[in-house]
């Protein structure tokens, strides 16, 4: 039976319990699989299952896998089992508890374990002979050998210690240790080879690699060190045997490459060259596609198409998804001159798996009214096409509210947004409004979001403005550098017109206005907390305070260097950009929420900023309105379903309060 979409947005709980589609993998034989998250019984873990789709649209989704641990990364073998990663219990005794193996689940029969690793394996790729490619980690001066025995001793002597001999050193939410990331070549029976065992602990960090379907070679991308704190990332190619490493594409002081896809006959290499950020320019992507054997590389026009991913149909056709005029779009592309046709261009697509045929390719799609779904988008036949969705859990029903796009002119520029309206908005009764600020700033409100869900402050009676103001992705690289290097008064400013353009409607309240922001925009939040007293509340979330202590302190302190400086050379810019400068004229009541493991943005801005905002406060303890939600096993997002349920009971009962007038938020939270 079907399920029943879910409407009910009032239910935080029942929100975040819904199944979450994030991977696609297709098969040989025209099979289509999907990894799908959802919260355990307790709300303490999403947990990834498999699941079959069918393809025709015509059937419900079937599940596949059910252990605790959970499966991710399908990939189909040439024999038509399914290949995925996973660190369930291997009932044969032969893998390691809790660490990751590549097992293969038969069309009929259970699963079992095809290879495993010390270090755990992640699965990259298949090839035609059945041979995969994975990744994995040793630890100093071992190999995959000798790894097992050097993790024994470590763990039994309860060893933490790192030996850092240069940058970076964290990334994200975790520790990036002495270990050296390794690509691993299994064959078919499962037997492990280490194609690049002299890789240190940088080169194959957030490595992007790809297998040749003959299973002759790998392409990766390679990182190394440079002086100031920098590193470089270019192209490598690696044969699998003999097995031999050299440099395809060399970065430069210019630019990095990313993103590596061999075409399925290995002739091509897809890859997008990165532009270095600099105190006048952002970074910026170029679509490539470049002859393995040598020769000029054709550039792909993508127009204001910001590339999100991209995979080979075919020899000759590649398709490209990415963010497009606050929607998104998919395009095919012409290998051998570079030519684009426009697919579909409604809303984001991502997860691309292309069909075995070529004549679709399968992706996710999304919009701001409905979360990831299984997609058939038609690749043969010219001009545009219709995508036909297929079955698949977690559908939304009925939302709260309206969504529309709404403009307004600013410097002659043309800025937009999305704004969310609740159905009982009407002039005898207008709603209060929240205006949201996204992240990056390189970022879009496009897509359906399980963090920053408006439809949950809709379903409490605010109207939600999302605007894509200066620097955000989908409008080409003019858009992406309006702004730059992130001035926070530019942003306001589009952010505020758009505000001030839609607060003109008496459906809206203008005297009851709210502001949030997370990431970037939690550094808006914060800037705009000390330059303007227009907001009822205000909530930040992960937000820079203190530039001068962030921009070293953050996992990307080279390029917040690289492009900011320091402030004793740019003074006058430190103080005119970074938040805590402006502290002191801040009186709106500040809701802040950070995670303790968040190393992009370290929990040490909301502790300066909780600081300052404490103990500057004049009148009693009691009556200081502002609170902090710290997250202590968080990173830069809320993850975890329960602490998610909480921070959304809290930012919407503070807003209530400070808003709306409703009771004071108890201090101790009851969610």
């Amino acid at each position: 039976m079907p399920e029943t979409p879910f409407d009910d947005f009032t239910d935080i709980d029942g929100l975040l319990r819904m199944p979450r589609l994030a991977s696609l993998a297709t098969g040989p034989d025209g099979r289509l699989v999907a990894a799908i998250a959802q919260a355990d019984e307790h709300g303490a873990r999403m947990v990834s299952s498999l699941w079959e789709l069918d393809p025709a649209s015509e059937a419900e989704a079937q599940r596949l896998t059910w252990s605790a641990k959970g499966e991710s990364a399908p990939r189909f073998a040439p024999d038509g089992s399914l290949l995925f990663s996973s660190a369930r219990p291997d009932p044969t005794g032969g893998a390691d508890e809790d660490v990751p193996a590549i097992w293969r689940l038969p069309e009929r029969g259970e699963a079992r374990v095809v290879a495993s690793a010390p270090g755990g394996l992640s699965l990259v790729a298949v090839a035609d002979d059945g041979s995969m490619l994975a990744t994995t980690a040793v630890l100093p001066g071992g190999s995959l050998e000798t790894d097992a025995e050097a993790r024994k001793a470590r763990k039994d002597a309860k060893r933490t210690t790192i030996w850092h001999t240069g940058m970076p050193i964290r990334y994200w939410d975790h520790e990036l240790g002495d270990a050296s990331p390794r690509l691993v070549h299994v064959s078919a029976e499962g037997e492990l080879r280490d194609l690049t065992p002299s890789a240190d602990t940088v080169a194959l960090v957030n490595a992007s690699a790809d297998l040749s379907r003959d299973g002759r070679r790998a392409v990766t991308t390679w990182t190394t060190r440079v002086a100031g704190g920098e590193t470089r990332t270019g192209i490598a190619i690696v044969d699998v045997q003999p097995r031999r490493r050299r440099m395809l594409l060399r970065a430069t002081a210019a630019h990095q490459w990313a993103g590596p896809a061999l075409s399925p006959d290995g002739a091509t290499l897809a890859v997008t060259r990165v532009t270095a950020s600099s105190p006048t320019d952002t970074s910026y992507d170029f679509l490539e596609l470049h002859p393995i054997g040598g020769g000029e590389p054709v550039a792909v026009d993508l127009g204001d198409l910001t590339i999100g991913s991209y995979a080979w149909l075919d020899d000759a056709r590649l398709v490209v998804a990415g963010d497009l005029h606050s929607r998104g779009a998919v395009v095919l592309v012409d290998a051998a001159t570079g030519a684009v046709r426009t697919l579909v261009d409604d809303a984001p697509h991502g997860a691309l798996a292309p069909a075995a045929d070529g004549k679709a390719v399968f992706a996710l799609r999304s919009d701001l009214a409905s979360p990831a779904a299984p997609v058939r988008i038609p690749t043969t036949g010219r001009g545009r096409v219709e995508a036909a969705t297929i079955p698949a859990p977690g559908r939304i029903g009925t939302l709260p509210g309206r969504l529309e796009w709404v403009e307004s002119e600013v410097d002659g520029t043309t800025v937009g947004g999305w704004l969310c309206t609740p159905k009982a908005a009407s002039t005898a009764s207008p709603a209060p409004v929240m205006l949201w600020i996204h992240g990056g700033p390189h970022g879009s409100y496009n897509a359906w979001s399980w963090r920053w869900n408006p439809w949950l402050a809709v379903a409490r009676g605010y109207a939600v403005l999302l605007p894509d103001p200066a620097m955000s992705t989908g409008y080409g690289h003019e858009g992406l550098n309006r702004g730059w290097p992130r001035l926070a008064d530019v942003v306001f400013r589009e952010c505020e017109a758009l505000l001030d353009r839609v607060l003109e409607r008496r459906t809206l309240d203008a005297s009851r206005t709210a502001l949030l922001g997370a990431s970037f925009g939690g550094y808006m939040t914060n800037w705009i907390a000390g330059h303007s007293d227009r907001f009822d509340a205000i909530v930040t979330h992960a937000g820079l305070w203190a530039l001068d202590q962030q921009h070293t302190t953050t996992d990307a302190a080279s390029h917040k260097v690289r492009v900011h400086g320091h402030p004793d050379a740019l003074p006058e810019w430190y103080r005119a950009y970074s938040p805590h400068h402006a502290g002191g004229a801040i009186t709106t009541p500040m809701l802040v929420t950070h995670g303790n493991r968040d190393y992009r943005v370290p929990v040490s801005e909301a502790l300066r900023l909780w600081w300052d905002l404490v103990s500057s406060w004049e009148g009693s303890p009691a009556s200081m309105p502002h609170r902090f939600l710290q997250l202590t096993d968080e990173n830069h997002w809320v993850l975890r379903p329960s602490n998610a349920v909480t921070w959304n009971q809290a930012v919407l009962a503070f807003c209530d309060q400070h808003v709306r007038g409703g009771d004071p938020v108890p201090d101790a939270l009851p969610w």
